[in-house]
């Protein structure tokens, strides 16, 4: 009877055909496959039941647990299947490195997959996941993005449309400088809302918290808050405000060198991912691309500043343009890049700001509430009413600029080119 249960073991050596080939695949399989329960029901590892056998026959309605896929040998198909949707439609290898870094991996994570980099674990993902013969060959470098004519024009438009509305203002009196006024602002809206949905500044994410309305409120407190601030602190006011355009008219001209800048700084990250061969590396050759192109836009809004006549009166009004020019831009670029939840954030942050300083020289005229004006006194007194959206501005940016220059320096925001550049 023992002899029976003997041959019935296709594991025992001593049983003719004992180490066939599917004794083989079982002996490899058994590390994978886990502890039965002593006192749970045989598998089908035993074989029938032979009669008269003290062995008994299987449990037919028990289906042994599935082996667990065996990654131990190959860690990197482990990662494929776990990123297959990721390797499935990248357009290229770098696109692949840029979501593995999305999702944490570093060139440390990588060596534990026997590569010395992300770049170079992309490219075996991007290389063993199948896709379809009869697909047109996909380039392994992004390209570049181009200037193209019809951002490059746009880009002129709102600059052009503000001298003519301030133009028109100058040359009329009355209700018709109203009109001019008020026709010319709503056109120098579209025609920067035309400019920013072309090019290397059209928002990534069509589903992003809007801020539109924070910008706005930004700029109408650049060309009137200066004013309003100043009579509130009078007593008044007594009549409308009188708006200063001249640093508005240097804002709607330096849409230009926005979208010139942008796209310069564009190009250069994506030449430079093309040539590295690390993260960090490529993080540290794109920080000075991005301050460079930085620099370069605050000195192109400097000399417009300084053409358009802004600052001859109260030199802070001139910190006031040029911070303001540098929130608006840095945020923008994030936003371009699909990171738009800071610059959301700073806007409102700053645009409440302004709002809170004037609100608080309002509220002081309550009995007992002299102390709210006390800060912004203070400051319009050392420095003059530009003072308060130049810190406030001044805050923002450089809040944004040091988020700036750890999102917009990962591979991750440069890995799909752009069509529209």
């Amino acid at each position: 009877m023992s002899g029976l249960g003997e041959l019935d073991r296709p594991g025992t050596p001593d049983s003719p055909g004992g180490w066939d080939e599917r004794s083989r695949e079982w002996a490899a399989g058994q590390d994978d496959v886990p502890e039965q329960p002593a006192s749970g029901p045989v598998t089908d590892v035993l074989g029938p039941e032979v009669p008269g056998s003290d062995v008994p026959g299987p449990d037919r309605s028990v289906v042994p647990p599935a082996r667990p896929r065996r990654t131990a040998v190959d860690p990197v198909k482990a990662l494929m299947h776990r990123h297959r949707e990721l390797c499935e439609r990248a357009v290229d290898p770098l696109e692949i490195a840029a979501g593995l870094e999305a999702h944490g991996v570093t060139d440390r994570t990588a060596a534990r997959f026997r590569h010395r980099d992300v770049f170079s674990l992309a490219e075996e993902l991007y290389a063993r996941v199948p896709r379809d013969e009869d697909a047109p060959s996909r380039t392994t470098v992004p390209s570049a993005p181009r200037a193209r004519a019809d951002w490059a024009l746009l880009a002129l438009l709102p600059g052009a449309l503000g001298a003519a509305t301030l133009a028109g203002a100058r040359f009329t009196e009355g209700q018709l400088r109203l009109i001019v006024a008020a026709v010319g602002t709503l056109a120098v809206a579209l025609a920067v809302r035309a400019a920013l949905s072309r090019g290397p500044l059209r928002l990534a994410d069509r589903t992003a918290r809007p801020t539109g309305g924070w910008t706005c409120w930004l700029i109408a407190y650049a060309a009137l808050g200066d004013a309003l601030l100043r009579a509130a602190l009078t007593g008044g006011p007594d009549a409308p405000p009188t708006a200063a355009p001249a640093g508005v008219l240097a804002l709607a001209l330096s849409c230009a060198p926005a979208l010139w800048c942008a796209h310069l700084f564009t190009a250069r990250a994506r030449r430079r991912l093309a040539a590295s061969r690390g993260l960090e590396e490529y993080a540290t050759s794109v920080q000075p691309l991005l301050l460079g192109t930085f620099a370069l836009y605050l000195a192109a809004l400097s000399g417009l500043l300084a053409l358009c006549g802004a600052g001859l009166g109260e030199p802070v009004a001139y910190a006031q343009s040029l911070t303001l020019g540098a929130l608006l831009l840095l945020a923008r670029l994030l936003a371009a890049h699909g990171f738009t939840h800071a610059p959301a954030r700073v806007l409102a942050v700053t645009a409440g700001a302004e709002a809170l300083a004037l609100a608080a020289v309002f509220a002081a005229r309550l009995p007992g509430c002299d102390v709210l004006a006390v800060p912004v006194e203070t400051l319009v007194t050392a420095w003059g009413t530009g003072a308060v959206p130049a810190l406030a501005c001044g805050t923002g940016a450089l809040t944004l600029l040091i988020h700036s220059s750890r999102t917009l320096t990962r591979a991750s925001a440069h890995a799909t080119p752009d069509a529209s550049c």
